[in-house]
């Protein structure tokens, strides 16, 4: 498999990472949340899209919001979280949940 380029510090792979994100492995004290922020952190908004879901996202965003180290992620992050329920609640139903590598 290959390396993501936002694990550039970490002996991961991308199976790897993608357990971790959907809480099937933890590594020590890489879990989900570490996952998590790293992508948030790190990845463009549609591989995040992709691999995390817009549920998860909303959902998740509350616990991973004070990890974020970018000022801008964090306000990018908090719009989405206000904005996708009110604006597009259609994207946030249960049949729409699951992203396309099964985390959420």
């Amino acid at each position: 498999m290959a390396r993501l380029a936002y694990l550039w510090d970490y002996d991961l792979d991308e199976a790897d990472f993608q357990a971790l994100l959907s809480g099937q492995k933890t590594l020590g004290r890489l879990d989900r949340d570490w996952a998590a922020v790293r992508l948030l952190e790190y990845a463009p908004y549609s591989e995040i899209v992709h691999r995390l879901g817009f549920v998860a996202i909303v959902e998740g965003w509350p616990r991973w919001r004070d990890r974020l180290r970018s000022e801008g992620r964090r306000r990018g992050f908090d719009f989405l979280g206000q904005w996708l329920p009110e604006h597009h609640p259609e994207l946030l139903r249960a049949d729409r949940a699951e992203p396309r590598h099964g985390c959420g």
